[in-house]
């Protein structure tokens, strides 16, 4: 048990890689205007979303038309660098407030799930637990990135320092 007295998170799965990729449509709802998707929906995101956030380092694909789009990269199943959590976190704090958001990764369970847990610490300044309860319960199968609570942590204490 972690210092917070919650239990680390323990991703143990096989994937089903074609059962993953075939699965369009596969997008979940966090909040009202918030979501996380896969590959798939980052090249053709449904007609509500207005705003898509690409976490995988491993693709490049061409930017859907008539959406905001951007591509932060983050490494598969790696710790995520704070700065690139901020630059993230910082695009969606620009877009969605008018924007219907849709963040992806391959799967759409560990990249984007962990961006989304940053966006509504940092931003919402909703405590950890919480989040992770929400987004548990909203994306039952997520899995985010290894140490992703301490890398919030310092995201939130760079924001902070930054401000001042």
């Amino acid at each position: 048990m972690g210092k917070s007295g919650l239990q680390p998170i323990s991703c143990t799965f096989l994937l089903d890689l074609h059962a993953i990729l075939s699965n369009t449509g596969s997008m979940y709802q966090i909040t009202d205007t918030l979501f996380v998707g896969n590959i798939y929906e980052a090249e053709k995101p449904p007609a509500q979303i207005s705003a898509v956030l690409l976490v995988a380092e491993e693709f490049t694909p061409d930017p859907p038309a008539g959406v905001l789009y951007e591509r932060i990269p983050f490494k598969e199943f790696g710790e995520a660098l704070p700065a690139s959590l901020n630059q993230a976190i910082e695009w969606i704090a620009r877009h969605h407030p008018d924007n219907q958001v849709l963040v992806c990764c391959r799967a759409g369970m560990g990249r984007s799930v962990s961006v989304v847990m940053a966006y509504l610490c940092c931003v919402h300044n909703m405590a950890y637990p919480d989040v992770l309860q929400l987004i548990m319960t909203r994306r039952p199968a997520a899995c985010p990135l290894p140490n992703i609570q301490s890398t919030i942590k310092q995201v939130q204490q760079l924001r902070q320092a930054s401000q001042t």
